[in-house]
């Protein structure tokens, strides 16, 4: 069985992949090194939990999607149409930010109808 390091490494490497990115630019874009995106995806550390909340953002999922262990569950947000390659650090940054105002735009919605 598989711990939940394990489960958030597999899953993180799975949305750098379907984006088209390798480990170098990813950790440019959040912010740490190489070697700590390669130890989070092993599952050989623990993401810390901004730094998760930070990772759901970027790749505009929920934190909860980043610990699915269900593969039938997991479900990618693929609205990201282009290569990373296409944009700065800023532009992610930004785009992170708006992921998480439509996602909260969008939870808020769900509440009121309850």
């Amino acid at each position: 069985m598989e711990n939940s390091n394990m489960i958030i490494g597999k899953n993180l490497s799975s949305l750098r992949e379907k984006m088209g990115i390798n480990q170098q630019e990813l950790a440019e874009m959040v912010g740490v090194k190489r070697e700590m995106i390669s130890y989070y995806e092993t599952g050989s550390r623990e993401i810390p939990m901004l730094l998760l909340e930070k990772l759901a953002d970027f790749f505009r999922v929920d934190m909860a999607d980043l610990m699915e262990d269900n593969p039938k569950i997991f479900k990618t947000n693929i609205a990201f149409a282009f290569r990373a390659s296409d944009f700065s650090h800023e532009d992610f940054e930004s785009i992170a930010h708006f992921g998480r105002i439509v996602r909260n735009y969008f939870k808020l919605k769900e509440l009121n109808k309850a």
